[in-house]
């Protein structure tokens, strides 16, 4: 009896796992598909960003890029991204602190450094650029996050 209880509590899991009627739980990390389809080595470090994104920034930036209000700023439509591009890159790499206005809102907090690679600054900046209706400019490699620390 016992046996068959297990067998059955197997199958049930098995043909639930296998459903095709799943449940789509995934944020959407919208990609300005023009460019990708335009320059496939955006996509690759798009991905590459995506990932890095997910492990150290999703937290304060939420998964929609909006951030937290009052206490982190979206990077979603954000002009000061759009306008601070050197900074940005400045600030994923090394931190940052102190005031900035983003969207007409003060912020006033503490990013401390990440510890990221220069690749994975260039390629979290070229996700963050092409996410969430931004489209900031050109592809930024490991070389130009070199070049912005050294200024």
């Amino acid at each position: 009896m016992i046996k068959c209880l297990r067998l059955l509590v197997l199958l049930l899991l098995i043909t639930s796992c296998n459903s095709n009627n799943k449940k789509n739980n995934h944020a959407d990390y919208s990609i300005n598909k023009q460019n990708t389809a335009l320059d496939p080595q955006l996509k690759d470090t798009y991905e590459r960003g995506k990932l890095v994104y997910e492990d150290m920034c999703i937290t304060c930036h939420m998964s929609n890029g909006k951030g937290a209000p009052k206490a982190f700023p979206p990077l979603a439509q954000s002009d000061y991204l759009k306008e601070n591009q050197e900074a940005s890159i400045r600030g994923v790499k090394k931190g940052m602190s102190g005031e900035i206005v983003v969207n007409g809102v003060t912020y006033n907090s503490v990013m401390t450094p990440l510890g990221l690679s220069n690749e994975e600054v260039a390629d979290v900046m070229n996700y963050i650029n092409n996410s969430w209706g931004n489209n900031y400019g050109e592809i930024i490699t490991a070389e130009d996050v070199i070049k912005v620390i050294k200024n």
